[in-house]
């Protein structure tokens, strides 16, 4: 075996000695194909090498020690790029075509690039401007509406990450993120990236250009590249911005008066006596938030050489008091050529983070306590709802007050790689990434009697520590040549990860609060000291392959296969074969398409990729055993300790299987400043993993099943429009517009028409959603409200049980005269059907200007705040303008007595979700070249920028932007942190 490999390793010498002894230079000069001019800074590479140069202030350029035979790829930003065989030339002048449309963009896939004209599969890019012309903390939410097809779902909270969601959800109880990629790791989320960092962003849509990924890849892709450094001249760039947050569309809640009045109307005759002044809840705990935005990098390098660092800074006030948020980030990157042939190179990037947190349920306290109640006696003590008859609250400012918790973390993410070009067409690659988290957080209540409900007899610490740490080698072997019309690429390479995970925590009483100092788990009453501890671990192999072949720059394959495997599921079932196929036709390059000039560009796409999700349920082939009281057993006067199993595990658990098809077509028209892109796409979720009701008993202690008992189907298409033009020489513009149409449905369970009842409200055991077969996931479900019984005879002439006036009226949908569970119906859908953007861009001279829309239709959100009573809530504004109070005040609110089968779900809880909002406006000015340059600036940009400043919508809630801990329990809001507006001054300076 040495002797083969000495060998072998002695053959490529060989064949490298052989290469230089026929090595050229080569000098030229590179100009544009219109006008002539030269460009300056292009980039001449030689393929399969890292030699390579960039043109002078004239276009000129030089490379020595090229191969004769060897091939030059030049590019330069704004142009198409150039690919040209050297065929021993000396001296090779190139002219470049400008780029004015997307379809010649360079993208990133799986592990290479590709020209966006050579794609056969969907895949959207975001370049580094579209985050450096918004204000965003988190980079998946500068993506809301620029990209087709894609759901991002915004949280007001700082710190927190968005949902997304790439062409609909395909599990109901499994895991629904898109992968995340950030330079060849594989990250959970996106929280801990500056935005500014960013160079591109691309999501992979399609089975066929995901399916490299394998079993990770069923909700889609996000690759992220970061920015690297350039030869030349060192670029020092510091980006801030300061601003202020303010939540839009407050809801409007009933004064002290008007609450008293409803709490009359409901509970007469008792008689409640208005409170004045009163209490506007929202307003005590909302307020108006700071934020600011820091940013410095440094870039540049030799040939030899390049590097890029950057050190950020961002402090985050929430609009709620108390909140606040900091957040620090530092990247370095470096490449080095140690030879022509040998490369090496690192990125890392650290992420820290401290918190000041507030009660999770804040939103929700504010919306139902009661306006009567102060938020301060007379006497300076908090408010008591003990002095009322409204029953038991919380004071809001109490909360907020008496909570005392902190969380802080931080994140190393990095990778090392080294690459060897040889035989003037071999790449190989070999990297490790690193991804090394640490999140800890700790609570303290403290022993208090602030109101007749919130108070402690005893403080209690509560410490937690998390650790996820993972890594990921991964090696590639690349062949890249063209053979006159055939240009091949073929990729071969094998990964392996593990990632583990613990969490180590405890509880105490009796710690005494005098500094942070105090607050550790070994200063309480070590009787009452709790600990808990979770960890797990899991491992992948994967060997996956891929081909790319071009015949005469028209007709396009792309071939896939993944063998991808996973220790979270037994040995038996541990590996399966991830493959793929995309077609592509280039009509524009036919014969038959030359003799016009209407169409500048068009392609025809279609392909078919299996994808897998690994991310269901842990450990549920598992039998779990509980010990719980009522499983002791007394015999002769001796209690003997029982267990019962927890649930009956599936006899096996196969990941989620994902087949996809998708068939597209690009364009671009007069001469490229008009493009469009379409796709109609059928995604098909199998082995989907769902629970089903056993028959009869089990003797277990839940009486279902989870398992691979369902299947899914995702079905629709996306459009993208661009018009770019330039208007004399000083106008230019350009309009985007995306839409994307999804129609989500179960298409099997293995129980036939059995639901999946879920959508938990916290009262009285009733679930707001199901997933039956023909139905959406979590489609809403409940009774059809007919209007409001206007008299007791009306009422108690009716088929429902202990209805009065001012009920809500059900409809008898079987006409049996009795209203129950056969009754109900589907009431709405939480999965948006429609999402779509308008992102725009204007340039006079040196001033810009930026507005982006985005908007869902075709959405319903439940509205649990409304829905959620015990007793005495408070009410909004609209329900006290628009409830029944009488015969004929009203047949669509009902009294203000919402309870018994008032609160069961129903149609009138179902509120439209659809919304247009502007997104983002900003207005910029660059200074000119001749003023900046006597203050020793390269560049210099002020702008001023407003996100989310106007929403336009009917729901009756803060905002109709809401997600959900899982696709069966999407769309319910109940105590959703509201969206909020951001209004910001910033500068960009460049040195």
């Amino acid at each position: 075996m040495q002797q083969r490999l000495l060998l072998s390793i002695f053959f490529l010498l060989t064949l490298q000695l052989a290469y230089g002894q026929g090595n050229i230079t080569i000098t030229g000069r590179i100009s544009d194909a219109g006008n002539g001019d030269p460009l300056v800074g292009a980039s001449v590479q030689v393929r399969g090498t890292t030699l390579g140069a960039q043109s002078d202030p004239n276009g000129n350029y030089t490379i020595a020690n090229v191969p004769s035979d060897a091939t030059l790829v030049v590019s330069y930003i704004g142009y198409v790029d150039q690919t040209l065989a050297v065929n021993g030339r000396t001296s090779i002048n190139i002219q470049l075509q400008p780029s004015s449309t997307e379809l010649e963009q360079v993208v990133v896939v799986g592990y290479g690039t590709q020209q966006k004209r050579d794609v056969t599969g969907s895949i959207s890019s975001v370049k580094s401007v579209e985050f450096e012309r918004q204000s965003s903390q988190n980079p998946v939410s500068s993506i809301q509406g620029k990209v087709a097809g894609v759901q991002v779902t915004n949280s007001g909270a700082p710190g927190a990450s968005p949902q997304i969601r790439v062409r609909g959800v395909g599990s109901a109880q499994g895991g629904v993120e898109p992968l995340y990629v950030v330079d060849g790791t594989f990250v959970s989320d996106l929280s801990f990236l500056n935005p500014a960092d960013i160079e591109s962003m691309e999501i992979l849509k399609d089975a066929s250009s995901a399916s490299i990924y394998g079993i990770r890849a069923a909700n889609g892709v996000v690759i992220v590249t970061t920015k690297r450094g350039k030869a030349g001249q060192a670029r020092i760039n510091y980006n801030g911005f300061v601003g202020v947050q303010r939540v839009t569309n407050k809801l409007e809640m009933t004064d002290a008066t008007e609450y008293t009045q409803l709490y009359n109307e409901k509970n007469a005759p008792n008689t409640l006596t208005p409170n004045l002044p009163s209490t506007d809840w929202y307003d005590q705990i909302l307020r108006t938030a700071m934020i600011n935005n820091h940013q410095v990098s440094a870039s540049g390098g030799t040939e030899k050489m390049t590097y890029s660092v950057s050190a950020g800074y961002l402090n985050q006030e929430g609009v709620v008091e108390g909140h606040k948020y900091e957040r620090i980030t530092a990247r370095a990157q470096q490449d080095v050529n140690l030879s022509s042939r040998i490369k090496v190179g690192y990125s890392g990037i650290f992420y820290g983070y401290r918190s000041r947190d507030i009660p999770g349920d804040i939103f929700y306290q504010a919306f139902v306590v009661p306006p009567v109640l102060p938020v301060r006696k007379a006497n300076g003590n908090y408010g008591d709802p003990a002095d009322f008859p409204i029953g038991n609250f919380a004071n809001p400012q109490a909360s907020l007050d008496w909570y005392n918790q902190r969380s802080n973390g931080q994140r190393l993410t990095g990778n090392v790689f080294g690459e060897w070009n040889f035989l003037n067409a071999f790449t190989f690659r070999t990297s490790l990434g690193l991804d090394y988290a640490i999140n800890e957080y700790r609570n303290f209540q403290s022993e208090d009697s602030l109101t007749t409900i919130q108070k402690a007899q005893i403080s209690t610490l509560t410490r937690s520590r998390s650790k996820a740490n993972s890594w990921l080698w991964e090696n590639t072997l690349t062949f890249q040549k063209t053979f006159g019309d055939h240009e091949l690429t073929v990729l071969a390479g094998t990964s392996s990860q593990e990632a583990f995970n613990e969490t180590l925590g405890g509880s105490v009483n009796g710690v005494t609060y005098e500094t942070e100092a105090n607050l550790y788990l070994g200063n309480g009453d070590q009787t009452t000291l709790r600990a808990f501890n979770s960890a797990g671990r899991e491992k992948f192999l994967s060997y996956f392959g891929r081909i790319n072949y071009s015949l005469l720059g028209r007709y396009l394959l792309t071939a896939t296969l993944r063998y991808d495997g996973s220790s979270k599921y037994p040995e038996s079932d541990r590996y399966d074969y991830f493959p793929s196929v995309g077609l592509g036709w280039v009509l524009s390059e036919e014969a038959f398409m030359q003799n016009q000039n209407i169409v500048d560009f068009l392609k025809l796409r279609a392909s078919w990729g299996k994808l897998g999700n690994n991310n269901v349920p842990a450990n549920i082939t598992s039998t779990p055993v509980s010990n719980l009281p009522r499983y002791i057993a007394i015999f002769n006067g001796i209690p003997y300790s029982g267990a019962n199993v927890t649930y009956v595990p599936p006899p096996f658990l196969l990941w989620e299987v994902v087949k996809e098809t998708d068939i597209g077509v690009e364009f671009a028209f007069l001469n490229n400043r008009l493009t469009f892109e379409a796709d109609w796409y059928n995604k098909d979720t199998e082995n989907g993993v769902f629970t089903i009701p056993l028959i009869g008993t089990s003797g277990a202690e839940n009486s279902s099943i989870t398992g691979n008992y369902a299947s899914f189907r995702n079905r629709g298409i996306e459009l993208a429009l661009r018009w770019n033009t330039t208007v004399g020489n000083d106008f230019s513009y350009s309009v985007g517009v995306n839409f994307s149409k999804n129609k989500n449905e179960v298409t099997g369970l293995a129980t036939g028409n059995t639901s999946l009842a879920a959508g938990p409200l916290g009262l009285g055991g009733y679930f707001a959603t199901i997933s039956r077969v023909g139905l959406p996931i979590g489609s809403f479900y409940g009774y059809i409200v007919d209007g409001i019984f206007q008299t007791d005879v009306e009422a108690d002439e009716s088929a429902q049980p202990d209805a009065s006036a001012g009920d809500f009226r059900y409809r008898d949908l079987n006409g049996d005269n009795t209203i129950d569970e056969r009754d109900k119906a589907v009431l709405g859908n939480p999965n948006p059907g429609i999402l779509y953007g308008i992102n725009t861009s204007f340039t006079y001279k040196n001033i810009d200007l930026q507005l982006d829309i985005q908007g869902v239709a075709d959405v319903d959100i439940y509205n649990g705040n409304r829905n959620i009573r015990f007793g005495n809530e408070n009410y909004d504004q609209d329900f006290y303008d628009n409830r029944w109070r009488g015969p004929g005040t009203s047949n669509t609110y009902p009294s203000a007595d919402l309870t018994g089968s008032n609160l069961d779900p129903n149609s009138f809880y179902v509120e439209s979700g659809d919304y247009i909002r502007i997104r983002n406006l900003q207005l910029g000015y660059t200074f000119p070249t001749t003023t900046i340059s006597r203050w020793k600036m390269q560049g210099l940009r002020i702008f001023l920028n407003a996100q989310n400043p106007l929403t336009i919508f009917d729901y009756n809630g803060f905002s109709p932007e809401v997600g959900g801990p899982s696709p069966v329990s999407y769309g319910i809001d109940r105590n959703v942190y509201p969206l909020s507006a951001t209004y910001n001054l910033g500068v960009n300076v460049t040195f």
